[in-house]
């Protein structure tokens, strides 16, 4: 089995015309199975359980009943800033899949149900609501402009007919509400049939009002708004295991708010100096422990991250456990503190070891070992060279994003040119596939790619110095359970699944 890519735009869905944004879909595959990265392409031996192919899905193909809210949707067939995806993220069943952008939109996908007539259809992924979460705001106090990009979505687990996400600018975290609703009211007394209000001294009869069909329609509403707690930008939220609480992190700051109190919130890390002056490192990521809810970790800009028990004290300045790898003395440069600020830190889905992306790299660490990761991988050692380059066109401060799959044993992360990386942790292979609409063919496989540093450049190589560095995939999520993964390329979605030969 080898993976394929599928695409589908998503935009102005009144005239049936293509958006901004394009997302390709899957379908289903086990992850209970072996997982190689071969030298031809990324092979998967596993069991589908629905074994399909994925098709180009038509332009003309109609909305189902459906009513979305796309009142702000571009009208127009080329990017902007707006546009961008700026976070990607399923939900825990992995039905949905919910994507953020810097014009503040919430776009949640839903994987289609496999039918009798139409069984290729199961894992394909098509809007199922869209609805704007942040507007742009001014502080007034301090003539700072807050942008209305979406930096984080975190799905709540379901407990009901309802979906929860939380999703967070720079300084206002929100908890929105998606739900469904297909019938409406009908026959009230003192409303006429256009919802105006009736005279009473004409209501002769009384009417029990009943509810009837309608079109479906998916609502998004905001429940509660988290807001005044940041005076430093969002980088992070982290929904706790007991799904009682959850934290918000800056650049010095992590709070612990209680999701039915909204005016107050606890602070359980603050590494704020007295004098600014002497402020050496900021927190960069944070995130609770998957299964103990007194645990989480935090990462600094300085490529430490701390472990904190919060039995143990009520503000965790003072960390249980502090990682970190002794720097070697023969690679330090003038870059060395840049590129070994960590970018993002993932526990687990076990809870037992904690993943780290710093600029180069990406560092999985053993809970019990604190002195050094055990596992390493370079994820473009190439541009080592090139980090002058990259200091210049402010590239080496890109902060990307890295994934586990559902069993932890394969890690995804983005890099430049549209390439993401895949490393095997159980038979050390890695592969690197590019997200392009020009290789999104309907049926395609999606081939490897090699970068050549020097010397003589093969035919399928390309060569470090024709790297695209404005095209790179900082945000990538893979499904909870299948061999499903969600790659963000600047304004274009891409699902990749697996695909039967």
């Amino acid at each position: 089995m080898v993976l394929q890519p599928s695409e589908r735009h998503y935009g102005d869905w009144n005239h049936g015309r293509l958006g901004p944004w394009c997302s390709p879909t899957g379908s289903p595959a086990p992850l209970s199975c072996e997982t190689g990265c071969g030298e031809g392409s990324w092979i998967l031996v596993c069991r589908l359980l629905f074994p399909t192919q994925v098709s180009l899905l038509s332009m003309e193909e109609d909305i189902d009943t459906r009513k979305i809210n796309n009142s702000f949707l571009r009208d127009h067939s080329y990017a902007t800033e707006a546009d961008i995806i700026s976070t990607v993220e399923f939900n825990h069943t992995g039905e949905l899949l919910a994507t953020g952008d810097k014009g503040g939109r919430v776009v949640i996908f839903q994987r289609e149900q496999e039918s009798k007539n139409q069984v290729h259809r199961r894992g394909e992924y098509n809007v199922y609501s869209t609805f704007q979460s942040h507007e742009p705001e001014f502080d007034y106090l301090k003539s700072l402009e807050i942008e209305e990009k979406i930096n984080k979505i975190r799905w709540l687990p379901q407990q009901n007919a309802a979906y929860f996400l939380l999703s967070t600018n720079d300084k206002t975290v929100k908890l929105w509400k998606v739900s469904e609703r297909d019938k409406r009211p009908e026959g009230y007394n003192l409303k006429d049939e256009e919802g105006r209000l009736r005279d009473p001294a004409t209501i002769t009869t009384l009417r029990v009002p009943v509810l009837r069909p309608m079109d479906l329609m998916v609502e998004a509403t905001p429940r509660r708004v988290f807001a005044n707690a940041h005076t430093y930008h969002i980088n992070s939220i982290s929904v706790n295991s007991d799904y009682e609480t959850y934290m918000s992190a800056d650049d010095l700051r992590i709070n612990l708010w209680n999701f039915e109190i909204t005016n107050q919130s606890f602070n359980i890390v603050d590494i704020k100096p007295a004098n600014m002056e002497e402020l050496t490192e900021v927190i960069t990521a944070a995130e609770f422990h998957p299964h103990h809810c007194n645990t989480f970790v935090y990462s600094s800009s300085k490529g430490t991250i701390r472990l904190c028990d919060m039995r143990a004290s009520a503000l965790c300045d003072r960390h249980t456990k502090f990682f970190e790898e002794p720097e070697d003395p023969s690679n330090r440069s003038f870059f060395s503190e840049i590129i070994s600020s960590i970018s993002d830190v993932k526990f687990s889905h076990s809870g037992r070891y904690i993943m780290t992306r710093d600029y180069l790299t990406v560092k999985v660490w053993d809970l019990n070992m604190e002195n050094r990761p055990i596992e390493t991988y370079q994820v473009h050692d190439y541009l080592r060279s090139k980090l002058c380059s990259l200091y210049e066109n402010d590239c080496i401060f890109d902060k990307f994003e890295c994934v586990w799959n559902g069993s932890d044993s394969v890690i995804m992360t983005g890099s430049y040119n549209n390439f993401f990386r895949m490393f095997d942790r159980n038979t050390k292979r890695d592969v690197t596939l590019e997200a392009s609409r020009e290789n999104s063919k309907p049926r395609a496989i999606l081939k490897p790619r090699k970068v050549c540093v020097g010397g003589k450049r093969r035919k399928d190589e390309i060569s470090v110095d024709s790297l695209d560095f404005s095209k790179k995939i900082l945000h990538t999520a893979w499904h909870p359970s299948e061999n499903i993964i969600a790659v963000a390329a600047t304004n274009n979605l891409y699902i990749f699944q697996d695909k039967v030969n």
